[in-house]
C-alpha cells in the first residue's frame, strides 16, 4: 500500500501548498483583498462551473448507466446531510450551522475521485455515475441551506422563491446540468483546449484564495465545528455507508467511487459558495484545510482496509 499512500501524499499535499500560498500572497500584499474577492467570484461563476461541465460531458453516460448505483448514491449523499444538520443544531452561533452542514458532506469528487480511480484501475470506473448521483444534490442542498441561514431560519414566501431562484441559476448547478445533457451527445468538445484551460483554473485559483482569506485567530476560536466536520467527513460517514455498500454486493470500481464520494476532503467550492454568498467562510475554510491534510491518511488507510479484504 505504499503507492496509494504515495498517490495521496502527491493528491493532497500541493493542495495544501497552494493554500499556503495563498495565506503568504496575503500576508506580503500580493494579494489585496479585493483582488481575493475577484478571484472568488471568477472561480464560483465561470471557472468551477466548466469545470463540473467538463468531467459530465466527456463521460460515457450511457455505457456506464446503472440507476441502481446512482440511486445508491443520491441516498447515501441525503443521509448524511440529514446527520450533518442534526449535528449542527448543537452549534452556536446559528450563522456557522451551514457552513458546518455543507463542510460535513461535500467531497471532492470530481477533484479526487477521478484521479484516485484511475490511479487504481486506469480508468474512471464508476466515478462519473456517482458525480451525478452525488454532486447535483451536494450544490442543490448547498444553496437552499447557505440561503436559508441567511434568513435566520424564518421560512417565508420571499425566501422559499430566494432559494428556489438560488438553486436554478447557481452557476456550478448551470454546469452540472449542461455537463449531463452534453455527456449524451456522441459528438466532440467544441472549442476543448479552451474548456480545459478555463476548468483547469478552478482548483489553484480557488485554493489560493482559500488560504488568502483563512483567518488563523477565527479559525481556532470555531476549532469545535471544524474537528466535528472534519471527523464526519473522512471517517464517519465512511464507515456508515460502506459497510451498507458491500453489503449490497458493490465491488471494486463502485466501492471506490463510494469511498470518494464519503470520505475525501470537503470541495474547495463549499468556501467559495459560502463566500459568494456572504458567509464569513472561516468555518468552511478550516473544514477544507483540515480535511486537506488528513485525508492522505485516512483515505490510505480506508484503501487498505478494503484492498485487505479483497474488495477492490
Amino acid at each position: 500500500m505504499l503507492e496509494d499512500l504515495i498517490f495521496c501524499l502527491n493528491a493532497t499535499v500541493p493542495i495544501f501548498f497552494l493554500m499556503v500560498l495563498g495565506y503568504i500572497f496575503k500576508i506580503t500584499n500580493v494579494f489585496s483583498e479585493d483582488l481575493t474577492k475577484g478571484i472568488n467570484s471568477f472561480v464560483f461563476k465561470i471557472a468551477l462551473p466548466t469545470l463540473v461541465f467538463k468531467e459530465l460531458a466527456v463521460s460515457e453516460v450511457e455505457e456506464l448507466w446503472d440507476t441502481g448505483f446512482i440511486i445508491f448514491c443520491f441516498l447515501a449523499t441525503l443521509g448524511s446531510i440529514i446527520i450533518g444538520l442534526l449535528i449542527a443544531l448543537v452549534f452556536k452561533p446559528k450563522s456557522i450551522r451551514p457552513e458546518f452542514i455543507q463542510g460535513s458532506y461535500r467531497s471532492s469528487a470530481a477533484l479526487l475521485g477521478v484521479g484516485i480511480a484511475t490511479n487504481i484501475y486506469g480508468n474512471a470506473g464508476m466515478t462519473p455515475l456517482m458525480i451525478i448521483g452525488a454532486v447535483p444534490l451536494y450544490n442543490i442542498v448547498a444553496v437552499i441551506i447557505l440561503t436559508v441561514g441567511q434568513g435566520e431560519g424564518k421560512i417565508t414566501k420571499a425566501l422559499i422563491k430566494k432559494t428556489l431562484w438560488g438553486v436554478v441559476t447557481n452557476p456550478i448547478i448551470i454546469g452540472i446540468f449542461l455537463g449531463i445533457i452534453r455527456g449524451l451527445i456522441p459528438h466532440p468538445l467544441i472549442f476543448p483546449k479552451t474548456i480545459n484551460s478555463i476548468s483547469a483554473l478552478a482548483t489553484p485559483l480557488g485554493l489560493m484564495a482559500l488560504g488568502a482569506s483563512f483567518e488563523m485567530k477565527k479559525a481556532i476560536s470555531k476549532l469545535g465545528p471544524t474537528i466535528t466536520a472534519t471527523f464526519f467527513k473522512l471517517v464517519g460517514f465512511t464507515a456508515i455507508w460502506l459497510p451498507v455498500a458491500i453489503m449490497m454486493g458493490y465491488t471494486k470500481d463502485r466501492l471506490i467511487a463510494i469511498l470518494i464520494m464519503t470520505g475525501s476532503p470537503t470541495t474547495v467550492s463549499s468556501f467559495v459558495m459560502a463566500k459568494s454568498m456572504g458567509y464569513e467562510g472561516t468555518t468552511s475554510a478550516g473544514i477544507v484545510m483540515l480535511t486537506t491534510i488528513l485525508s492522505a491518511f485516512t483515505l490510505t488507510l480506508w484503501l487498505y482496509i478494503l484492498k485487505a479484504n479483497a474488495l477492490i
